[in-house]
């Protein structure tokens, strides 16, 4: 039997497989090694039935993630699995390897997760080139769900909002100034907090002002990963991974039309393609 997981900070997919047939399908919390140590994500696992019931059999172990970026960070995920599934082999990569998996397969391509964070990078049909994107929720994720989130709430706390927008926000959310704050800047996953609202902008996406939000948030998105890697390899078409991605589809093409990009792929959740690889290996 093996486990395909991926994760994103919010949730992880799990599907369990023995010989191309699925056993069992389901979602955990997020695990990410830049938020959870590796006590917190044995403890994650240990809550689990569908794990705790089959952890002997389960033989491979093919893990994706976000902040699993450096050996270091990888080392916390592969102690926590390690120690949880005794009998299985354990590999952890960085999500956008499972993105490039997902949408490309064997095929060269520039791979940018857009979900709760944000990410890019050329996949040159066998592995993820490194670059010095994913600076994370604070430096960056331009266009992401935790960037929306920003612009919404700092909207609403600097009462620059529109009156119909201010009202659905008020209406949808019981949230103050004093608690906006202190959920950003006191308590733990603030960037969990701020991707919350993308459902908002997904209810509101015909609104106008909305709508400027998300195409701004694309624009940078373009410009700060996407032309730079387009630029290194011209004949390359996109392929996108995400929940904003596949949430805002018509808005994303019309960004890359207006640099004269091409889209091949988007794709909401990476692990059903995930699991359709690795089955076949097994």
């Amino acid at each position: 039997m093996i486990a395909v997981v991926y994760s994103g900070s919010h949730y992880a997919d799990w599907r369990l497989a023995d010989k191309e047939r699925v056993i069992a399908s389901f979602r955990t919390s997020g695990i990410n090694p830049y938020l959870n140590d590796e006590k917190s994500i044995v403890q994650l696992l240990s809550k689990n039935i569908n794990l705790i019931h089959h952890a002997e059999e389960i033989k491979k172990i093919y893990f994706f993630g976000a902040g699993a970026s450096s050996p270091e960070l990888k080392g916390v995920v592969h102690k926590a699995f390690s120690a949880f599934f005794k009998y299985g082999k354990v590999s952890i990569e960085h999500d956008l390897v499972a993105a490039a998996i997902a949408c490309c397969k064997n095929t060269q391509g520039i791979v940018c997760i857009l979900g709760s964070g944000s990410n890019a990078a050329w996949y040159d049909g066998k592995k993820v080139k490194p670059n010095n994107y994913g600076l994370g929720y604070i430096l960056a994720d331009e266009g992401s769900g935790n960037w929306l989130g920003r612009q919404l709430i700092k909207g609403y706390m600097s009462e620059t909002l529109p009156a119909n927008i201010h009202k659905k926000f008020v209406q949808r959310y019981d949230l103050d100034r004093k608690t906006l704050l202190e959920k950003v800047y006191r308590q733990k996953q603030p960037a969990l907090f701020l991707s919350s609202f993308t459902d908002f902008y997904i209810e509101n996406k015909e609104d106008n002002f909305i709508k400027s939000i998300i195409k701004n948030g694309f624009n940078q998105l373009f410009k700060v990963y996407l032309l730079p890697l387009h630029d290194e390899h011209p004949e390359a078409f996109l392929y996108f991974a995400g929940l904003v991605a596949a949430g805002f589809q018509d808005y994303l093409y019309e960004a890359a039309d207006e640099v004269n990009l091409k889209i091949a792929n988007v794709i909401k959740e990476p692990i059903n393609n995930l699991l359709t690889y690795y089955s076949s290996k097994n």
